[in-house]
């Protein structure tokens, strides 16, 4: 028994530590956003950006993401999954200017997310945001939890558990949300407090 609770310790250990190594191994700022990449988990732990007043729309049928980076991930990562590739960024938000809009399609802003919570919950969310910045900016932090959950056998891509956005008030620095998404189909989205969504990360939050 007493060698069974050692080997089981020793797994749990071997577990946090593999998951306290994410970590940004890449910060890269686009004249829209800006992306702490993690090449462990082949995704951005986080992306940060301002949103302000906009409109308009843009033809993106001629948009697709691609590889920023050979350490990003790929269409092949994707396919055959079944999972949405979802913005951190959301492109719409930049539908003003369709340049702006187009650089939002890059693996360095974007994570594995059912499609029921990409086109559900989530969008609702960002057409609400964009709403609200039609009467003033706010800056928003959307990013992931991570476990070691691959999105396919033989790469290396990971999905997360729960993907969050931060909304703050750039006049004041308030927050006016904080929410999480379980990264599954029920459509849930949770109001927290930044303490408490700080404790379910395992890297910190440098915007």
């Amino acid at each position: 028994m007493k060698l069974k609770t050692i080997f089981y310790s020793l797994v749990l250990t071997l577990y946090c530590l593999a998951v306290s190594a994410q970590q940004v191994d890449k910060v890269i700022q686009t004249s829209i956003y800006k992306s702490y990449y993690s090449y462990k988990v082949k995704n951005p732990l986080y992306v940060t950006y301002l949103l302000k007043k906009g409109g308009g729309d843009c033809d993106r049928s001629a948009f697709s993401f691609r590889k920023c980076d050979e350490q990003t991930a790929s269409d092949d990562d994707y396919s055959g999954t079944g999972y949405d590739k979802g913005h951190l960024a959301n492109a719409e938000d930049f539908a003003y200017d369709c340049i702006l809009d187009k650089e939002t399609f890059c693996y360095y802003n974007c994570f594995p997310q059912t499609v029921k919570l990409n086109r559900g919950i989530w969008k609702k969310w960002e057409t609400k945001l964009r709403a609200l910045s039609q009467t003033k900016s706010i800056f928003i932090i959307a990013g992931g939890i991570y476990t070691d959950k691959l999105l396919k056998p033989g790469h290396t891509v990971v999905i997360p558990d729960y993907c969050y956005k931060i909304v703050v008030d750039p006049a004041t620095q308030a927050i006016m949300y904080c929410l999480l998404f379980p990264n599954d189909d029920s459509g849930h989205v949770e109001d927290l407090t930044l303490a408490q969504l700080k404790a379910k990360l395992v890297y910190p939050l440098v915007p």
